[in-house]
């Protein structure tokens, strides 16, 4: 099967209180299908964990609006460490999440409301694209991003991860994994100078090259319904030497440490990443045919961008239906193409209240 991308599957969030983070998720952005939790140890991720498994505690989180899901991650056999240093637009590695609405005033008053931490007014990108910025609460930038994609309206004002800002050295160079290998081909804009939309937010008051990208190719894996369109910002300093965010630190600790995208043809993509001069860091199917999530099966891999970012690739073979029925899907008995949006509405059995 030819390399296919059908979306962002997850944004890795890691975090110092697992159950904590995941109630808060679930209450300000609607993260509240659990599709799997799992309490075992990394042993995979050596290479990015200083060599040693570690013992970690996952919940994949999911929002039937539309978007990818929220892999929340905490290290149970050490103390998470959070940075050391205040980041700043342009440090290296993901440094915003970016959500999805369908009425950004709705959300923008809903949030003021609740009294959390609203950073911005509602403002425009240099494309006039609505948006405005929060923090979570334990500090994690993310950029609220007007979209018309709907999948299912729920109760939440926000759906799910539209993408990422990340902070690079070189824009040219990154581009050869977010426009060659993730398919990020339309430029949206592609500007320099001292941001107004970022006025206030740390680093706002330096000068930037900011280029935001989206895919022109539709996505149409099993999961592209639910997950939708999405977009990557790449953000490059002109005024300072950046920061690695997880500088001194493991993948694991508080923050946004990976970005997850839904595959087909893993086996294609290895041999594309390594003619690419990125070749699998991580790569689950060299130790077993199928790599067992608890109530989800599939193979993961790892590469890394130019400016240290993270970016898995999922191809999933089996995930749950109704779990307490013990209905699966098994993806790997099926043709390629979305599963029927009957189907999904099966995950709302999932919910978490």
């Amino acid at each position: 099967m030819a390399k296919q991308i059908n979306g962002i599957q997850q944004l890795g969030v890691g975090v110092t209180d697992i159950h904590e983070a995941f109630a808060w998720y679930r209450k300000h952005f609607g993260m509240d299908i659990k599709m799997f939790e799992e309490a075992a140890m990394a042993e995979l991720m050596l290479p990015h964990t200083e060599g040693e498994p570690r013992e970690r505690h996952a919940i994949l989180a999911l929002n039937l609006e539309g978007g990818g899901g929220f892999e929340i991650w905490q290290h149970t056999g050490k103390k998470p460490e959070p940075p050391s240093f205040e980041l700043k637009f342009g440090d290296l590695g993901i440094f915003a999440g970016k959500l999805k609405t369908y009425n950004i005033q709705k959300a923008f008053t809903q949030f003021k409301n609740q009294q959390l931490n609203v950073l911005t007014e509602i403002c425009s990108d240099p494309k006039g694209n609505f948006h405005f910025y929060l923090n979570d609460l334990y500090g994690n930038l993310w950029e609220i991003c007007q979209d018309s994609y709907l999948f299912k309206k729920q109760k939440s004002v926000t759906g799910g991860v539209f993408g990422a800002v990340i902070g690079v050295n070189n824009i040219e160079e990154s581009m050869r994994v977010y426009q060659q290998i993730l398919g990020y081909d339309t430029v949206v804009y592609d500007t320099e100078g001292v941001m107004e939309d970022w006025k206030g937010l740390p680093g706002g008051e330096s000068r930037y090259r900011r280029v935001l990208l989206k895919h022109s190719k539709l996505y149409n894996g099993a999961f592209s319904p639910v997950l939708g369109p999405t977009s990557i910002e790449l953000v490059q300093s002109l005024e300072r030497i950046p920061i690695g965010i997880y500088e001194g630190r493991l993948w694991g600790d508080p923050g946004f440490i990976h970005l997850c995208f839904d595959i087909n043809g893993m086996d294609e993509l290895r041999d594309e990443v390594r003619d690419k001069g990125f070749p699998f860091t991580v790569d689950s199917a060299l130790d077993m045919d199928t790599f067992d999530m608890g109530e989800a099966a599939g193979s993961f891999a790892y590469i890394q961008a130019p400016e240290g970012t993270l970016i898995e690739f999922v191809e999933t073979h089996k995930i749950p239906l109704v779990k307490k029925l013990g209905w699966s899907i098994d993806l790997t008995k099926r043709k390629p193409g979305p599963l029927p949006r009957w189907m999904f509405s099966l995950f709302a059995v999932m919910r978490v209240k």
